[in-house]
C-alpha cells in the first residue's frame, strides 16, 4: 500500500528562536521555484534523519498561502521526542536541506455565512496563522482565542500582539489572548454559548482543550458538522514491544514500546507506505489484519470497524498480544 507523492527538496534559509521551546523554520525549494499551492490548516511531512533513523513528522505551514515563495513551520522541542523534534532543534541549520511531502489539509475552514470561531492553545496556534490570512482576505467573520500557560512561552504572541497594536486594520480586535500566569483562563462553554446557527468553532492543541470545546459542543446542542478539531500530538505512548509480520513477504519487523507500526516500517526500508496525517485521523495508513487483534487509538475507524478487527491504522495503533500479520 503506497500513496507516496514525489518530495519536494527544500532549502532552511532561516531558524528564530519564536518561544524558548519552539524554533521556526523558514523554507524555499531549492531550486529556487515557487513552492506548491495551499490552503489554511495545511501540512506537510518532514523527513528528519535523526540519530534512530529516519523520521517523519507532520507540522502546520503558518506562513500566507498568498506567498508561495516559502513555507514556515513550527517546531516545539519535546523532551519525551522519539528524536525528530530535539534533532530539528539541535542539528538542523540554515543553509541545510531537506525533503518535504507536498501540503496535505486536513483541517480546513468550512464556507459559511456566520462566524468562524478559531480557539487555540500552546502551538495549537500554528495552523490558525494562515487560516487568519485567508479569512482576512475575503472579509469573513473571525475570532481568534488563543490560551497560552505565559507570554514567555506562547508561540508568536508578540507577532500576535503587533497585530493587535499597531496593524489594527488587519486582524486587530479579532484576536482575544489568554495567559493563565496572569490568571486569565479561556471560557470556552462560554464562547459556544455565543454562537449562532451558520457559526462553525475550530480547535487546535492540547487534548484537554479540545475535550472541553467537544464536551461544550454536546451540551450545547451544537452539531457535529459544526465543530472540527485537529490534535498535534497522537497517544502513541504506553504500549509494549510487539512483532509485525509483513504477509506478503514474510517478513518480520520488531516495534518498539515507545514506536509506531508506521515507524518501524518506514526504518526497516522493505515496503513503502504513506500517511498523511500520521496522527490516526485521515485512514490513509488503514491495512487489513490477517491474524492477530489490534489496540484501536485511532479517531478513523467507528466502533463496529474496531470491533471487528478487520484492519488498524498503523500510524497510531498497536498489538494486543505478541505478534500481529498485517496485509502487506
Amino acid at each position: 500500500m503506497s500513496l507516496q507523492s514525489p518530495n519536494i527538496t527544500v532549502r532552511v534559509v532561516a531558524i528564530e528562536q519564536a518561544s524558548p521551546l519552539i524554533k521556526r523554520f523558514t523554507l524555499q525549494a531549492a531550486d529556487g521555484g515557487q513552492l506548491p499551492a495551499f490552503s489554511g490548516g495545511s501540512h506537510i511531512i518532514v523527513q528528519i534523519p535523526a540519530a534512530s533513523g529516519l523520521l517523519h513528522n507532520a507540522y502546520s505551514l503558518l506562513s500566507s498561502p498568498f506567498q508561495l515563495q516559502q513555507y514556515q513551520i513550527a517546531v516545539r522541542r519535546e523532551d519525551a521526542s522519539r528524536g525528530g523534534s530535539a534533532f530539528m532543534h539541535a542539528h538542523v541549520a540554515e543553509g541545510d536541506i531537506l525533503q518535504i511531502s507536498p501540503p496535505n489539509n486536513l483541517f480546513p475552514l468550512h464556507a459559511t455565512s456566520g462566524r468562524q470561531l478559531l480557539i487555540a492553545g500552546g502551538i495549537g496556534i500554528t495552523p490558525f496563522m494562515a487560516q487568519m490570512e485567508e479569512l482576512q482576505s475575503s472579509d469573513a467573520a473571525f475570532e481568534l482565542h488563543y490560551a497560552f500557560r505565559s507570554r514567555e512561552q506562547a508561540a508568536f504572541v508578540d507577532e500576535q500582539a503587533a497585530f493587535v497594536d499597531e496593524l489594527a486594520a488587519r486582524y486587530g480586535a479579532h484576536c482575544h489572548f489568554y495567559d493563565a500566569a496572569q490568571g486569565e483562563l479561556c471560557n470556552v462553554a462560554g464562547l459556544l454559548q455565543h454562537m449562532a446557527e451558520p457559526d462553525h468553532v475550530y480547535v487546535c492543541g492540547p487534548q484537554s482543550l479540545i475535550q472541553a470545546v467537544q464536551q461544550a459542543g454536546a451540551e450545547q446542542g451544537i452539531p457535529s458538522a459544526r465543530l472540527h478539531w485537529e490534535q498535534f500530538a497522537a497517544s502513541t505512548s504506553g504500549g509494549v514491544a510487539f512483532t509485525v509480520v509483513l504477509a506478503r513477504s514474510g517478513r518480520e519487523i520488531p516495534v518498539a514500546a515507545e514506536q509506531t507500526i508506521l515507524q518501524a516500517i518506514e526504518m526497516d526500508g522493505a515496503v513503502a507506505v504513506d500517511c498523511l496525517c500520521r496522527e490516526g485521523v485521515c485512514g490513509t495508513c488503514e491495512v487489513g489484519i490477517v491474524e492477530g487483534e489490534a489496540e484501536h487509538r485511532d479517531q478513523y475507524l467507528s466502533e463496529e470497524e474496531k470491533q471487528a478487527q478487520n484492519s488498524l491504522l498503523i500510524c497510531v495503533s498497536r498489538a494486543r498480544g505478541s505478534r500481529l500479520v498485517l496485509d502487506l
